[in-house]
């Protein structure tokens, strides 16, 4: 197997700074860790939190929950489920809520989760691999209108009509795609243009991952889940890797930063503002230098007002 390198947590003092201020020293309420990943967050927090403080994580993937395992403290609890599972807490049951929507660096760096076109394996990128199916088995039969709308919704690609056409000509003459090797060299063959430095199959490769895993689906999900979720003067801190993620995230805020008039009814009262935007944080040129990984992230902070929704 490929030597993985180590998972480094983005914006690690910023997130849990923004997640826990306005709590006292030793915060007592329940925070959630929506995305553990490699559990950088998570056990950051754990060190702030009081000892009446209770942290839950969620995580699709098995090897996720397989590392919380290894924290043994009686204040973090952690479930094999997607954030959208946000939506079955209690109402205002939460302190805080922290979303890291990258992938971590263990999952891009397994051959055999194949999240990335860097290393042959199987064509896979599911965050469960417990359930739903592979890329190499939606492509296996997939028509190619979906998977060029795919790749241009998600991948924001050019080329997906083409890279689409030569997908189902390779599955019709010498039978579908089933490595990720396979899937890099056509597209390497049908992108006869990219950025510089970048490689031709990067936009595909983000655009399967974010489909077969409905990733922008979900994030809606939890982001309307957070607003029942978040008790007032609730945290919701928010980190995103690239601009489909952020364009969702800054929306939202924006949308429940406001006070909303039905124009039906002019002279009801106005619905009232659900959120308050704090902040907009990138990661330092310390840490890009450290971490490259870290160089697209966007962190957003917004506060759940005081005001009954």
């Amino acid at each position: 197997m490929t030597e993985q390198r180590q998972h480094k947590t983005v914006l690690l003092d910023e997130a849990v700074d923004a997640l826990l201020a306005g709590a006292e020293t030793a915060p007592q309420g329940t925070w959630i860790d929506a995305t553990f990943g490699r559990g950088g967050h998570s056990r950051h927090i754990l060190l702030r939190l009081g000892p009446q403080g209770r942290l839950l994580a969620f995580d699709k993937d098995p090897e996720a929950i397989a590392e919380a395992a290894r924290i043994q403290d009686a204040r973090f609890s952690i479930r094999h489920e997607g954030f959208r599972h946000l939506a079955d807490l209690a109402p205002a049951s939460a302190a805080g809520v922290l979303m890291d929507l990258g992938v971590s660096s263990p999952q891009i760096d397994s051959p055999e989760r194949g999240f990335s076109f860097r290393f042959d394996g199987p064509l896979d990128m599911r965050m469960d691999t417990t359930r739903g199916e592979s890329v190499a088995q939606w492509l296996a039969y997939a028509e190619v209108g979906q998977i060029a709308e795919v790749i241009r919704e998600y991948g924001e690609e050019r080329f997906a009509g083409p890279i689409a056409k030569a997908i189902v000509a390779r599955r019709q003459e010498r039978g579908p795609l089933a490595t990720t090797a396979e899937l890099a060299e056509l597209v390497a063959g049908t992108v006869k243009t990219r950025e510089a430095g970048q490689n031709p199959a990067t936009r595909t490769f983000q655009a399967f991952r974010i489909f077969i895993n409905a990733e922008l689906q979900e994030l809606q999900q939890a982001l309307e889940a957070s607003l029942s979720v978040l008790q007032p003067g609730g945290r919701l801190v928010v980190i995103s890797f690239h601009s489909l993620e952020d364009r969702i995230v800054k929306q939202f805020i924006a949308e429940h930063s406001k006070e909303v008039y039905d124009r039906r009814a002019p002279f009801a009262p106005p619905k009232a503002m659900r959120l308050t935007a704090l902040a907009r944080i990138k990661p330092s040129a310390a840490e890009v230098t450290g971490n490259p990984r870290s160089r697209s992230a966007v962190m957003r902070v917004a506060e759940r007002t005081q005001v009954p929704a």
